[in-house]
């Protein structure tokens, strides 16, 4: 995929870099997969906002992304589109299978249009197709990567990411894999995965340009705390651009702490159980 810039005839412009969607193979998405979501304006049922700087934004539909797999397994099937989807970063393709059922799932890299790809433990190692880690060879790249076994893919799922498979312990069922952070982290031997990595590399070197295209995103502008009233912000209250007169340092809107050197992440989760190397070693 390949991105494109504009001639600077605003100030906007001048840095504004986009897709020229190239990759995409059609504009029109299978009616059968898609639905559509209600908005709640970032309200809870008082009616009272409880995400800040979100408005507006254009109309889309909800693509159905098959993050399972296991449910079609043996069954192969063939890439009918590449296609966009509003919902997420990285793109989507449309799997024809030979039962006639449609699906989408997420593009990998180097995808293509009658691509065939298949589930289970007879697929080949090629890309997109979806198997258990203990069938998968250690140093071969993965996606959509499950948490739970035979739940659905909840890791991995943006633009050009992936993860790698570093070593196995066949006797306690356990995989090591080496997430796009850098941390070292234990899964059972039974999750599922995709092979290869996603699609969409160049989506790192998208530039917005201008805030009106965030407000299509559903973005507003963001306020400074110093910029407001005591009674809405802890940095509030004061003149223009003077110091926010906070002894110790600076405070977030609910009055968390966000100063760079102050550890805001819990000390134990549910989860530290799993955790192997953590992505930034002391």
């Amino acid at each position: 995929m390949w991105v494109k810039k504009y001639k600077p005839y605003t100030p906007s412009r001048r840095f504004m870099v986009w897709y020229d969607f190239s990759d995409i193979t059609t504009n029109k998405p299978e009616k059968s997969l898609t639905k559509h979501i209600g908005r709640t304006a970032w309200r809870n049922n008082a009616w009272r906002i409880t995400v800040r700087f979100r408005w507006g934004g254009h109309k889309r539909l909800y693509r159905m992304i098959d993050f399972k797999g296991y449910d079609k397994l043996s069954v192969p099937g063939k890439v009918a589109s590449i296609e966009y989807d509003p919902y997420r970063t990285a793109r989507i393709a449309l799997v024809n299978y030979v039962d006639w059922e449609k699906r989408y799932v997420l593009a990998w890299k180097g995808i293509s249009v009658w691509d065939e790809i298949l589930n289970g433990s007879e697929a080949a190692i090629q890309s997109g197709n979806r198997k258990q880690l203990k069938d998968i060879p250690e140093w071969v790249h993965v996606y959509n990567l499950e948490f739970t076994p035979f739940t659905k893919g909840k890791l991995i799922k943006s633009a050009w990411l992936f993860a790698t498979i570093d070593g196995k312990d066949e006797q306690q069922g356990l995989v090591f894999i080496k997430m796009p952070s850098g941390e070292v982290r234990k899964f059972h031997d039974t999750c599922w995965a995709t092979i290869w990595q996603l699609g969409n590399e160049d989506h790192k070197n998208i530039v917005i340009g201008k805030a009106g295209r965030m407000r299509w995103k559903w973005r507003k502008g963001k306020v400074l705390g110093i910029n407001m009233n005591p009674v809405d912000h802890p940095h509030g209250g004061w003149e223009a651009h003077a110091d926010i007169w906070l002894k110790k340092w600076p405070k977030s809107f609910s009055g968390k702490v966000v100063a760079p050197w102050i550890k805001t992440r819990k000390k134990r989760k549910w989860s530290d159980k799993f955790i192997v190397n953590r992505r930034k070693k002391k």
